[in-house]
Order: structure tokens, then sequence, then C-alpha cells
């Protein structure tokens, strides 16, 4: 095949992949996790349901898709608020978490908190790691919080912990409506300062014995 051609089948399948993203992030978005299938996924993008099987294994296939896409959004929000402060900056990013997921609860709620049970085929952690900008960024605002003497210990363990305790409290604000947070922003802020200021307190050991390499 001349390599034009097979270029051209590359572009065109790559559109087609980014179409279906979108497409399932309009339906959970819409529907939430029931409302996305293959068959309503093909029906949206005019296409017979087999012709997504040769994208996506199956539904947990798409949710890493969206789940992938998501986290570079999310990347390019936070990489729009620059700081000269490291603590501003790591604050950001738990801001801009926030924001996301409670200006999308279904997309958060079907994305984020849905059991994944295996990785998509053909790749590794290591892969996943590779496609999640946003951790990077968030990892790399942590790296600048240490070197500044503002945080100590294991970068990685830090933003693991403030991740947890963003994903944690997104997903309280989400599931638990009535009850009586105050204002949802102002209840994020208020438990990233804590975290930030309890972690400021202490060296943070690795959460592993096994280094990971960032």
């Amino acid at each position: 095949m001349p390599p034009s051609v097979q270029t051209r089948r590359e572009k065109q399948k790559a559109e087609l992949r980014s179409e279906l993203v979108e497409a399932a992030h309009k339906l959970v978005q819409e529907e939430g996790y029931e409302g996305l299938t293959i068959r309503k996924l093909a029906k949206r993008v005019g296409y017979a349901p087999m012709s997504v099987y040769s994208y996506f294994a199956d539904k947990q296939d798409i949710l890493f898709a969206l789940a992938e896409d998501a986290f570079e959004t999310l990347a390019r929000r936070i990489e729009e608020h620059p700081s000269d402060d490291p603590i501003e900056a790591l604050q950001a990013v738990m801001t801009e978490y926030a924001a996301f997921g409670l200006g999308n609860p279904n997309e958060y709620r079907t994305v984020f908190m849905t059991e994944k049970t295996k990785l998509p085929e053909g790749r590794s952690y290591e892969d996943m790691e590779k496609g999640n900008p946003a951790m990077k960024v968030l990892i790399s605002r942590v790296e600048a919080c240490v070197a500044a003497g503002k945080l100590q210990g294991d970068p990685r363990a830090i933003a693991t912990m403030l991740w947890a305790v963003g994903h944690g409290t997104i997903s309280l604000l989400i599931t638990f409506p009535f009850y009586p947070f105050g204002d949802p922003q102002a209840f994020v802020k208020r438990m990233c300062d804590f975290t930030l200021a309890t972690l400021s307190t202490q060296n943070v050991p690795p959460l592993t014995d096994t280094p990971v390499n960032c």
C-alpha cells in the first residue's frame, strides 16, 4: 500500500475515533452510564454497531477513552492557570479538577466512579500513565512545591493523596447533593487547604517499596 494511502486511512480512522469519543461524551453528559451503549453510540454518529467494535472492544474500552480525553481537557485547563507561587499553582489543579467534576456530574460519575476491572486490550499501566497529562501536571506542581521547601517527601505519594482527597470530595458533592456542605467550590477549597496544611507538617514517604517512574 502506498504511504500516502496508508496515511490517509490512518487519518480517517483517527478522525472517526475522535468523533466516537465526542459522541460518547455527549451521551454520558445527557444520559449517564446507562445511556452509553454501543448501539446508541453507533446511531449517534450514523454508523453500524459493528463499526464501533472495530475501535472499542466493549463499553469499558470506551470509558477508558473518555477518561484519557477528559484528562487531556483537564490538563489544558490547569495549564491556563500558572503561578509563580508553587502552592497557588498546586491549588489551581484542585480547583480546575473540582470545576470539571461539578460542572459535568453525569460524566464524572460515569467516567471516574465506574469500576475498571481490566486495562484496555494491549495497554499496560505504564501506557495509561503516559496518556494522563493531568496527573503529570499534578506531579510536576507537587515537585515544584517540594523543590521550594513548601512540602516534603515523595511527589507521587503527595500527588496521589491530593487526588484521593479531591476525588472523594467531588464524589460526595455529586452523590449527596442534599447534604449541607455549603458552597461546593468553597468546600473543595477548604478540603484542599486542610490537606495541604497537614501534608506540609510531615515528610511523606513513597506509597510502595518499589519506585515508580513518573
